[in-house]
């Protein structure tokens, strides 16, 4: 058997654990904390074993997850799968400090009338015809570039420039922040027009597609419905799981790895090592010596971090809202969130925590520098007892007026990411979030490095959605485990899934392929342009 060396118990290190075990592979996962899982597993808030669970942030799978969702419904859970543990949602409200707010529906509709209701709340009446008219043409040309375009030119444009945001109304601006704010780590102004651009489209074929829910949640606290039944596969497996085992330091001679050392001192040795560590993490594992080996390993740190961290709030009323997630369109720290139990009906929240506890708000917090409207100060300068405050204070101010009331009689606890510590200076961040930027895509490395005996399992990893996600994640392991399996003469690999796009546009992209090889533009650019000039001679007049 051949033995393989996973650092890292997150969502790529235990797929790439998952796939090798199943093909007879003795793999050992050293997890640097007490609990598998990385940024998707919970938390108890105490150690009662009947304690509430806290999270980094609640999940949601969009439809256009594929490994991921193939992962769970091959892990048992009872007399199911973990896939079963998905429950669809309906609706996302868009809630606003100054109106009663929006809603946007998710799930897929089964009339005529249905589709133009949930196509609506993209191209709401709000908007002006000009811009509406300006974003299709936008989609049309992304969705007639070919990938070489995309990969060569749009991964150089940040998609705010893209969508000329700074020249539309303010209307458009709000609008496009909703479709990439409750998805991590796409902020307009910084990512790039074509990793933003395409999961823009591939949420709206998901919610165009009526095979396939638009998006789902789970049915419990995540390590309940997904990572602990994961666990156990893994164990009947044969997968040998070290909790609480953090690695120090990586072994070269030049040519492979030799060894790993842990933090007890003691050096374990494998035929494959996988490293499955956050980017952060990961650069502290790369020496320049493997760097001259592997190049595409020295522009790792190129790569940059954010903060995207989630507080739950406990309270004494089951507040549903939307069936679905809420989006808080004039909130300075960025909020999203989802009101948990309407969802967990695997979950039962009366032996947990508090007698009083009725319900569980998920909030996610994603700007971290911009001054709060309670305290006045950017989240990373508050403490976390400021920080709860403010981010109930801007839940309030946008949900009580939309027919919800909050209160603070109905709170009961709260806990914040304890990634969020506190310093003399506020808090530091210690489970940041990769984000895409700008011309980041050359800084990705591949899963499948030239080290003999290394590869990448991490969601920085080049992966086909390009997005710090679960999928990326769970598809970059997968992308680990087919090096391994190829080296090793395995034929049977793991499945990676394309992002699809509808076959229609095919000849228009081969068209764009050929024009792009020849050094000539995209079609679309002449209207870009002409805009671009009419706005600056305009201007002058």
């Amino acid at each position: 058997m051949t033995d393989v060396a996973v650092l890292g118990g997150g969502i790529g290190g235990l797929t790439t654990a998952h796939e090798l075990a199943e093909r007879g592979f003795d793999v050992t996962v050293y997890e640097a904390n007490d609990r598998f899982g990385g940024k998707a597993r919970s938390v108890p808030i105490s150690d009662e074993p009947t304690a509430l669970h806290g999270e980094h942030g609640f999940r949601f799978f969009p439809a256009f997850y594929q490994h991921v969702i193939d992962t769970m419904g091959r892990i048992p859970d009872g007399t199911g799968t973990v896939a079963d543990n998905l429950v669809e949602t309906e609706a996302t409200l868009i809630a606003s400090t100054d109106s009663p707010g929006q809603i946007a529906e998710t799930r897929t509709p089964d009339s005529l009338r249905g589709w133009l209701e949930a196509l609506r709340p993209a191209f709401a009446e709000d908007l002006p015809d000009a811009d509406v008219r300006f974003l299709l043409e936008r989609l049309l040309y992304l969705l007639t570039a070919c990938d070489e375009r995309r990969e060569g030119e749009l991964d150089d444009i940040s998609w705010w420039e893209f969508i000329d945001a700074d020249n539309r109304s303010q209307e458009f601006r709000d609008r496009l922040a909703f479709a990439t704010q409750s998805l991590v780590a796409l902020r307009p102004q910084v990512g790039s027009t074509r990793t933003i651009g395409t999961i823009y489209l591939q949420l709206l074929f998901g919610q165009l597609d009526p095979t396939q829910p638009t998006e789902r949640v789970l049915n419990g606290p995540t390590s309940e419905a997904w990572i602990e039944p994961w666990i156990r596969h893994l164990e009947a497996l044969g997968v040998d799981l070290r909790p609480a085992t953090p690695a120090t330091q990586l072994a070269f001679d030049g040519r492979r790895l030799t060894g790993v050392t842990l933090a007890d001192g003691e050096t374990v040795t494998a035929d494959e090592y996988v490293l499955a560590v956050p980017v952060e993490v990961a650069t502290e594992f790369l020496t320049r010596e493997m760097g001259r080996l592997a190049p595409e390993l020295e522009r790792i740190d190129r790569l940059e971090t954010a903060w995207m961290n989630g507080i739950q709030y406990y309270l004494t009323d089951d507040v549903e809202l939307t069936r679905g997630h809420q989006v808080y369109a004039d909130a300075p720290w960025a909020l999203t969130s989802i009101s948990q139990r309407q969802f967990w009906t695997g979950y039962d929240l009366e032996t947990h925590g508090p007698d009083e506890v009725e319900g569980v708000l998920s909030v996610i917090a994603s700007d971290w520098d911009t001054p709060g409207i309670y305290h006045q100060k950017p989240a990373r300068a508050c403490t976390r007892e400021e920080i709860a405050t403010e981010i109930w204070a801007q839940l309030k101010a946008h949900l009580n007026v939309t027919g919800t009331t909050l209160t603070d009689d109905m709170l009961v606890d709260w806990f914040l990411d304890p990634a969020i510590v506190e310093t003399d200076d506020g808090v530091e961040n210690r489970s940041p979030l990769l984000i895409n930027t700008v011309g980041a895509l050359r800084n990705r490395p591949p899963a499948d490095v030239t080290i003999d005996n290394l590869t990448l399992a991490s969601d920085y990893v080049r992966t086909n959605s390009d997005l710090a996600s679960m999928e990326s994640a769970n598809e970059a392991g997968r992308r680990a485990a087919n090096a391994i399996l190829k080296r090793h003469g395995r034929a049977a690999t793991a499945e990676i899934w394309d992002l699809e796009e509808p076959a229609v546009f095919e000849p228009f992209k081969r068209q764009d392929q050929l024009r792009y090889r020849l050094g000539l533009p995209h079609p679309g650019d002449v209207t870009q342009s002409l805009r671009g000039v009419t706005r600056r001679l305009g201007g002058r007049v």
